[in-house]
């Protein structure tokens, strides 16, 4: 009896361990898991239960995963097969897709572009079909590198950002240089250190020395001159209610307010841009008071939201609809994307150039009057950096943790090209990362390990890509020699 528990306890570890999960302790608290971690932690045990006639659906579960786990991930998805179960999966890792039996590809694009199946059958068929936007890239058809990468020697060109730090904070000692100006990519094994080294003890490094504070008590050394702010740009959702909306946050209602106060019509009425408001204006629908939705009270069940029926969630009065400029209302420009408004309103320069800006981050499915707290961890973080692009950024540094999580392979290339417009203005820009096709476009590489917890919180490798990919002690390297072709 206690070898079969001895057993079972052996094989539920060497899961644990294949799915990237080794470095956890046995007391972690379930709590403070990532939905990445809680969910392969889940998987482990299904396959340890050895169930049959079930259907799995997994959401996104490569989530958080170097790209050696993902060969643990197929492992054990076999093993559910394997015993009679089905397995449904919601992901976009290009390595995991190619093992699938059958793949339903929704699309064509975003938002009201999205909806309608493009493509199903096996991945031979999904890459020949020409109407597949995946095809491409379980074929190998698509190139992998699409931005224009410093070269070796002059990668730390613009100088570097040079930090030290003591254990046991970042469980070894380090002495790490990120050069500045540059694309970096932070990688390496789920705990590895990246964690530590970026958000821990890097960024609350520079903040304080940009603002004047003594550093963290574990940073022995920081050189960083002429580093005056330093961006997170995370997922958090935006926003707290509803009357956040993608025009509010951007920043071009105020302006399509005013231009609206300034119509014949608005001037005959005596309205004013403040009339405009959804929160606090005279035209602001009485019954829902701008917030384009209602609360009903159902009895003996939770309250239910739905759309106002009154203004159907426009926000506005019907009054509102007398105010035109051109051929279009105010409500109604909130209904529209970004791109349309762009055909609407670009007449209005500030507009325009904030809503081109929104296009070029990949957002023009967005409409105006979009909720930004209902935005994914993608959208969130493109949003948030609307208002940065375009300007000079030499004394800023931009941090992303996992910036890729959740996105299709064509969406980590607009993200490329965002990052690359931020290094184009001058910025520093580091992300964590386990994406090869972000971390194949980096100017640098900054590889942590060689494992996870005890076993890392080493520099293992530092360099491009390519001497990444060539570098034998690299974990991260072998699997990057390989996607690029080597």
């Amino acid at each position: 009896m206690a070898r079969g528990l001895v057993d079972q306890f052996l094989q539920m570890a060497e899961r644990l361990v294949h799915l990237g999960l080794g470095y956890l302790s046995l007391d972690r608290a379930g709590t403070t898991l990532s939905t990445g971690e809680r969910q392969r932690a889940q998987l482990a045990r299904a396959v340890r239960n050895r169930t049959t006639g079930v259907l799995y659906v997994l959401d996104e579960p490569s989530i958080g995963m170097h790209p050696s786990n993902i060969d643990g991930l197929v492992e054990l998805i076999g093993d559910l097969l394997a015993d009679g179960n089905s397995v449904l999966m919601v992901d976009h890792d290009v390595r995991a897709a190619r093992e699938a039996d059958e793949i339903l590809e929704i699309g064509p694009g975003a938002g009201g572009d999205g909806g309608t199946v493009i493509a199903q059958g096996p991945v031979d068929a999904i890459s020949a079909d020409p109407a597949s936007r995946l095809g491409p890239f379980l074929d190998g058809r698509e190139e992998i590198v699409v931005r224009e990468r410093a070269a070796e020697q002059d990668v730390f060109a613009h100088g570097a950002i040079r930090l030290e730090s003591a254990p046991p904070h970042t469980v070894r000692e380090l002495d790490v240089r990120v050069p500045r100006g540059r694309l970096t990519a932070v990688t390496g094994v789920s705990g590895s250190g990246k964690t530590t080294l970026v958000l821990e003890t890097l960024v609350p490094a520079l903040r304080a020395s940009s603002e004047g504070r003594d550093l963290p008590d574990h940073v022995r050394a920081l050189e960083a001159d002429g580093v005056r702010h330093v961006h997170r740009i995370d997922a958090t959702p935006i926003g707290v209610n509803v009357r956040s909306t993608v025009a509010t946050y951007s920043g071009v209602l105020d302006p399509l307010r005013r231009e609206f106060a300034r119509t014949p019509a608005a001037q005959e009425r005596g309205l004013t841009m403040g009339d405009f408001s959804y929160n606090t204006g005279s035209l602001r629908c009485p019954r829902c008071e701008g917030t384009g939705r209602i609360e009903l009270d159902v009895q003996f069940l939770p309250d239910v939201d739905i759309d106002c029926p009154d203004c159907e969630g426009d926000r506005y009065a019907p009054e509102a609809e007398e105010i035109r400029r051109g051929n279009v209302t105010l409500p109604g420009l909130l209904s529209a994307t970004v791109a349309e408004a762009i055909e609407l309103v670009g007449d209005v320069r500030a507009v325009r150039r904030t809503l081109e800006t929104l296009v070029d981050l990949g957002l023009g499915y967005l409409t105006l009057g979009e909720d930004t707290p209902a935005l994914s961890g993608g959208e969130a973080r493109r949003l948030k950096l609307a208002g940065q692009m375009g300007r000079t950024q030499r004394d800023a540094v931009f941090v992303f943790d996992e910036p890729s999580v959740g996105l299709h392979p064509l969406d980590v290339r607009t993200l490329v090209h965002v990052l690359d417009r931020l290094v184009d203005n001058g910025a520093t820009v580091l992300v964590i990362e386990h994406d090869l096709d972000l971390i194949a476009n980096a100017d640098c590489v900054i590889d942590m390990g060689p494992g996870g917890g005890a076993a890392g919180g080493r520099l293992v490798a530092r360099g491009t890509p390519e001497q990444i990919a060539a570098d034998d002690d690299s974990l991260t390297g072998g699997h990057l020699r390989r996607h690029l072709g080597g």
